[in-house]
């Protein structure tokens, strides 16, 4: 299998270490950031990723992880790419799969055993 890609949006510095850490130990993932919803769609249309993981609120600009959900799905360039809230609210989480997200996850469940499980669904094993 190839080198697996995620591109992490939104997330401050302290969470996109851990989610970073997580997936790259746990899982053999190679993680990029992302820190606006403009350059998450430039990275997108420019490169292959595996999964998109979108925080519910930006860190650097406030922009709406929901909003950008939406438009990833709504492209036809970038639609076919698995993508997932970071939020730990069950409302935004809804909210995303009904714009076409996977199930997240939130912060306070990324040691958790079923967010690992959620996530290998999609990337598979290390």
């Amino acid at each position: 299998m190839g080198h697996r890609r995620v591109l992490s949006v939104g997330q401050c510095a302290l969470d996109s270490g851990s989610i970073g850490r997580l997936l790259e130990k746990e899982l053999g993932v190679q993680v990029e950031r992302s820190d606006t919803a403009q350059d998450a769609v430039a990275k997108l249309q420019a490169g292959v990723y595996d999964l998109v993981l979108v925080n519910r609120v930006f860190d650097a600009d406030g922009d709406s992880g929901l909003a950008l959900i939406e438009r990833v799905k709504k492209d036809e360039a970038t639609r076919a790419v698995p993508v997932m809230l970071v939020s730990n609210y069950a409302d935004a989480q809804e909210q995303a799969v009904a714009l076409g997200a996977l199930p997240g996850f939130g912060k306070a469940a990324l040691g958790q055993p079923d967010t690992k499980e959620r996530l290998q669904a999609v990337l598979g094993e290390k």
